[in-house]
């Protein structure tokens, strides 16, 4: 099983994660839809969608979505929130979902460059794109590579509702590998996150070979411009 099927699959995933900035995915949305003026009534695939905190705020503001995710466990979880314009799917992001329906595809909050091989990241953004109707836009959320790298936290530990997370961080081979070592009660478990370092440059590639264009790139949830030195994200808006 590939690590991410496994972690993200994983209840201590969640835990780890559970303290997200909610206010601040909304902001950043906010913004998206202002800038981008996208209307209501807007179809949108958010791919990669988690527990579907992305997809159901853009449902909130009108659009007509689909979140898809390859952890079951996950889309469990947001089926609970359903409604007739806010649907659910367990899939593979590098498979089509439905080809030229989607106004808008996002890809959000680094949930990219899991693979092993270049070809199925590419797999992945010709998905993407062939999920969008002509003229539609894909937006691409990633961290700044550049940045996480130059500023590594080699070592940290927390506790989450009683349980102890002991994280290390080391690059290796053009992925940012964060292993994690979890003690809860008697209980060790180890998992490894394992996600490719991809730049600007990489991006383009793989955007330019699915037949998009990028139309902006930003650096934060601001959409301030991008600056690889010291822009926390590397957002990409890409036009079909």
């Amino acid at each position: 099983m590939s690590w991410f099927a496994n972690w993200f699959d994983s209840p201590y995933y969640h835990t780890l994660y559970k303290n997200r900035d909610e206010k601040e995915a909304q902001v950043f949305i906010d913004n998206l839809i202002d800038y981008l003026q996208i209307p209501k009534g807007s179809k949108l695939i958010d791919i990669a969608c988690g527990k579907g905190r992305h997809a159901k705020y853009f449902n909130k503001k009108g659009m007509d979505v689909v979140g898809v995710d390859l952890s079951q466990n996950s889309i469990n979880t947001a089926k609970k929130d359903e409604n007739k314009n806010l649907q659910f799917s367990a899939h593979d992001m590098r498979e089509n979902y439905q080809e030229n329906a989607f106004d808008v595809v996002t890809n959000l909050f680094t949930s990219f460059g899991y693979f092993e091989n270049n070809k199925d990241e590419q797999k992945a953004i010709n998905a993407m794109a062939n999920n969008l109707k002509k003229d539609g836009i894909l937006i691409i959320d990633f961290m700044n590579a550049k940045k996480v790298i130059a500023n590594l936290v080699l070592n940290e530990q927390k506790t989450i509702n009683n349980i102890q997370f002991d994280i290390t961080r080391q690059v290796k081979d053009g992925f940012i590998l964060k292993d994690i070592r979890i003690t809860d009660g008697k209980e060790q478990q180890q998992f490894q996150e394992k996600v490719k370092a991809v730049t600007l440059a990489d991006y383009s590639e793989f955007i330019t070979n699915a037949g998009l264009k990028i139309i902006d790139i930003f650096g934060n949830y601001k959409l301030d411009n991008f600056d690889e030195k010291i822009s926390d994200r590397l957002i990409l808006i890409c036009k079909k």
